[in-house]
């Protein structure tokens, strides 16, 4: 693996170590991946923006979960792409461009998603008081809340790492500019920083999971109340599909860090897991909603026009 073409501040993606005779056969299969998940989410952007019967407060939310999801793909799938065509070298500056994108894409979408259980809620609880709790002004705030604390939270720790002498090994054990394999290189006692990382990570992650289950659990117990069966069954039925997407998210969570945490896993399989919520979540979203919401009707009507 050579470094002979790299500048001192260069950083060698190593991608998959074990994989380097299938270099061919990764490249078509995450293109595959990055058009399944750019033509699905691309798709639910224009339909919402196109069809006045969906400019709701679910749906704008679920417009803004296609966009980071897009954005997402975006950031993490072209430089791979590169990378299994040998062009593994990325400038210091467009490494730490890459992690900061990806930290609060993914930030965004943790906060997004209690939102969405927010709105879920308020549909269920307090169904007569929906349209004055989520008016149009309200879903702005939110969802403008929702992006500025997505961005914020990494200012702190990708700025830190950034400033971090690097004077070993330059090659990132992974797919993309992953914030521990990157402060993992560097020539210094990175505990502090990677133990605040981890404190600042949980707090972003199971906080709004907290709110999430909170929301739920009063979901359920409205829902409990309802004395038809098919009023439970429609009040279900419009939890649904945030319901497999929460815990899609956060079972995948679960499995980052349960695997990652054991020993005889291969290089490939670690950087396989690590990259599972950043690949596998923003292709599966689209087709989840589109499957359970009014989305697949009005894209049959468009087709039928």
């Amino acid at each position: 693996m050579s470094n002979s073409n790299s500048t001192s501040s260069d950083f060698i993606i190593v991608g998959f170590p074990g994989l380097q005779d299938y270099q061919n056969i990764l490249f078509i299969i995450f293109l595959a991946l990055f058009l399944v998940t750019f033509i699905g989410n691309i798709t639910i952007l224009l339909l919402v923006v196109a069809d006045q019967r969906l400019h709701t407060p679910m749906y704008i939310f679920l417009w803004n979960l296609a966009l980071l999801d897009v954005l997402m793909a975006v950031a993490l799938i072209p430089k791979l792409l590169s990378v299994f065509l040998s062009h593994k070298t990325v400038s210091f500056t467009e490494c730490f461009v890459q992690m900061y994108f990806v930290i609060s894409f993914g930030a965004t979408e943790i906060f997004l998603v209690a939102a969405m259980a927010y709105d879920r809620y308020v549909a269920v609880v307090k169904p007569l008081h929906y349209n004055v709790i989520i008016n149009f002004k309200t879903c702005l705030t939110i969802i403008i809340c929702v992006w500025v604390f997505g961005f914020i939270v990494p200012i702190v720790t990708v700025t830190t790492a950034a400033f971090l002498p690097y004077c070993a090994s330059k090659e990132i054990m992974h797919c993309f500019c992953d914030y521990p394999a990157v402060i993992s290189l560097a020539c210094a006692d990175v505990t502090f920083y990677a133990n605040f990382t981890l404190c600042l990570a949980m707090v972003v992650v199971y906080g709004p999971l907290l709110f999430v289950l909170w929301t739920y659990c009063r979901i359920v117990y409205a829902v409990i109340q309802l004395k038809s069966a098919e009023s439970r069954k429609k009040a279900f039925s419009m939890c649904i599909s945030h319901v497999i997407i929460v815990l899609m998210y956060y079972i995948s969570c679960a499995i980052v860090y349960i695997g990652l945490r054991i020993n005889n896993i291969s290089y490939d399989g670690r950087i396989f897991i690590g990259g599972l919520n950043y690949f596998f979540t923003p292709m599966v979203n689209p087709i989840i909603y589109s499957l359970r919401n009014e989305v697949c009707t009005h894209l049959s009507d468009l087709k039928l026009a």
